[in-house]
């Protein structure tokens, strides 16, 4: 496995760890199922709000609960190694709850960071766990067009008369 993808109490350690040297820490989260141009931009842009970017991403379970039985197409460790191999990317953890308060929490970063697809409930409950170290949520917009939904609708579009 690579060397960015940790358990939970492995980057317990190392957020401390950072965090005595003064070090910034990012965090964002998703599916991340079939990575396409909007997330590498909002892993860049993330990245650049700080030291260290920790990317957070459900499993395969965590998915499959608000995604739907045919998700994910991507299995969380490939999900994982995608993600790994970008540069913008410090750490990776795969969390099986339906949201990710419970590693946010243990983690404590400066800013969490949110792409325009997100759900509004979740926002509100992420940037009130925040507040009492006094971390940020910062929200980008939405990159109109770019989305795992489009790309599997595509794909099925151009082979759906084909025998693959």
């Amino acid at each position: 496995m690579n060397q960015k993808i940790k358990s939970r109490e492995e980057l317990r350690w190392i957020v401390n760890d950072l965090r005595q040297r003064g070090k910034k820490i990012v965090t964002t989260n998703g599916t991340f199922d079939i990575l396409h141009t909007a997330h590498l931009r909002l892993l860049q842009k993330a990245k650049s709000l700080g030291d260290v970017l920790i990317v957070l991403i459900n499993s395969d379970a965590s998915v499959k609960k608000f995604k739907g039985e045919k998700r994910p197409i991507i299995t969380e460790n490939e999900r994982a190694e995608h993600l790994a191999h970008l540069s913008s990317t410090d750490y990776i953890a795969i969390f099986d709850e339906d949201n990710p308060l419970k590693l946010l929490k243990d983690l404590r970063p400066n800013f969490h960071v949110k792409g325009g697809s997100f759900i509004p409930e979740r926002i509100k409950e992420e940037k009130k766990l925040l507040e009492p170290w006094k971390g940020e949520l910062k929200v980008f917009d939405l990159e109109e067009g770019y989305s795992t939904t489009n790309i599997i609708s595509k794909i099925l579009e151009a082979y759906k008369n084909e025998k693959i």
